[in-house]
C-alpha cells in the first residue's frame, strides 16, 4: 500500500520548512498586527469609557451648579419682589399722608374763607339793615 522511500521524509522536511518560513514571514507579523490592533481597540475603548465617565461627572456637576444658580436667582427675585412691595407700600402710605395733609389744609382754607365770607356778609347785612332802617325811620332815629 504505502511505499516508504526517501520522498516521505523529504515531503515532511519540506512541510516543516514551509511551516517555519510561513511562521517567520506570515504568521508572526500577522499575529503582531492583530495583537497591536487588539491593544489599540482596548486602549481606545478604555479611553472612551473614561471620557464618557468624565463627561457624565461634568454633566452632573454642571446640572447641580445650574440648579444652585436657579435657586439663588429665585431667592434674589423673591427678595427683590419683597423689597419692591415694601417700597411701594411705603410710597403709597406717604402719598396718602400727603393727600390727607393737603385735604386738611384745603379744608382749613375753605373754613377760613367761609368765616371771612360770613363776617363780610354780616357787615353787609348790618349796612343794609341800617340803610333800610334809615329809609324807613329816617336818618336821625337810627343811630
Amino acid at each position: 500500500m504505502f511505499d516508504f522511500d526517501a520522498t516521505l521524509p523529504l515531503m515532511a522536511l519540506q512541510f516543516l520548512l514551509l511551516a517555519a518560513v510561513l511562521n517567520v514571514i506570515f504568521y508572526k507579523p500577522l499575529t503582531k498586527v492583530l495583537d497591536d490592533r487588539d491593544n489599540y481597540i482596548r486602549t481606545n475603548n478604555l479611553e472612551a469609557r473614561e471620557r464618557l465617565a468624565k463627561a457624565e461627572r461634568l454633566t452632573k456637576e454642571y446640572e447641580q451648579q445650574l440648579a444652585e444658580a436657579r435657586r439663588q436667582s429665585q431667592n434674589v427675585i423673591a427678595q427683590a419682589q419683597t423689597e419692591a412691595q415694601k417700597i411701594t407700600a411705603e410710597k403709597i402710605a406717604e402719598a396718602q399722608k400727603e393727600a390727607q395733609a393737603q385735604r386738611e389744609q384745603v379744608a382749613q382754607e375753605i373754613e377760613q374763607q367761609k368765616q371771612e365770607a360770613l363776617s363780610s356778609l354780616e357787615q353787609q347785612v348790618d349796612a343794609f339793615s341800617r340803610q333800610i332802617l334809615e329809609k324807613l325811620l329816617g336818618p336821625s332815629l337810627v343811630k
